[in-house]
């Protein structure tokens, strides 16, 4: 994605051209965030939408990981009850989501961390739908456990957006939903327009689930306390964009839009250092 200044801004591959969800944050996983569809596997049926308990850290019980379709296009975190699931995922973006970063922020790891693609599908081993946080200890517990992950983290200078606000001030509503509630998410892309509509979500969170939509870590700097509803709407390639009303880059409409601005800067930043990880052990 190219917007302005030709900051060679551009969406990360794999993550535009498909209607998502994005579970609650956040961490916070497309999203982180993480990004959540419906999706079928280990013998359970829809599941009423009980929470777990927020004191709880769950791990999966049983968990199968398998190879993912080369030809699927979906791509997708989910919780259904206990049943939680990622699709069409390389390892790279699994520990992005699990741990809160940006995928530059994973270094050190052999080049099939974020080419092999896996399908995961398991049950939590607590009752009730795990929010967002809970979701990414399960992941990072998977992790650790069927890959043999370990790491460390060290802080090192990189390429981030900063998110502030705008001269002209912010234009976001104040949410009114639950201000203890889960935050949500949901976008739906037709040709090259992309609407997405937060709802109940911080600025934190925001940032969070925008990096995944750029080529860097982006973090938060508008000073925004509380939680807001809106809708972004932007042109995902502008170089294939024919139609003189369409909506503009990523960059401009969070600015139009939003009223706030993502600025490239160099910061430091933390990074996970991969010490050792093997693919994922046999079912």
């Amino acid at each position: 994605m190219i917007c302005s200044a030709e900051l060679g801004r551009r969406l990360w591959a794999g993550t535009a051209g498909r209607s998502v969800v994005v579970m609650a944050i956040l961490l916070g996983l497309r999203s982180a965030p993480l990004v959540a569809q419906t999706a079928q596997g280990v013998g359970e049926g829809p599941q009423p939408s009980k929470k777990m308990a927020a004191d709880v850290h769950p791990a999966f019980e049983v968990a199968t990981i398998k190879p993912s379709d080369p030809a699927s296009e979906i791509d997708a975190f989910s919780a259904n009850g206990r049943h939680v699931s990622s699709t069409n995922q390389s390892l790279s973006k699994i520990l992005a989501a699990a741990y809160g970063v940006h995928m530059k922020q994973i270094v050190n790891g052999p080049s099939w961390l974020g080419t092999d693609r896996y399908d995961i599908n398991g049950l939590a081993d607590v009752e009730g739908e795990p929010s967002m946080k809970q979701m990414q200890e399960m992941f990072a517990k998977l992790l650790v456990d069927r890959c043999k992950l370990t790491f460390h983290k060290e802080k090192r200078e990189l390429s981030v957006y900063v998110v502030t606000v705008g001269k002209s001030g912010a234009k976001l509503k104040a949410s009114t939903g639950d201000p203890n509630g889960r935050p949500d998410l949901n976008s739906n892309q037709h040709g090259t327009q992309l609407t997405m509509n937060i709802t109940n979500t911080s600025m934190a969170n925001f940032a969070f689930v925008m990096q995944f939509f750029v080529d860097r870590p982006m973090v938060d700097q508008t000073g925004l306390e509380g939680k807001y509803d809106f809708s972004l709407r932007w042109t995902v390639d502008e170089s294939g964009a024919s139609d003189p009303n369409a909506a503009p880059g990523l960059f401009t409409a969070v600015q139009e839009q939003l009223g706030l601005k993502l600025e490239a800067v160099k910061a430091p930043a933390d990074v996970l250092v991969i010490d050792k990880v093997e693919r994922p052990s046999a079912n």
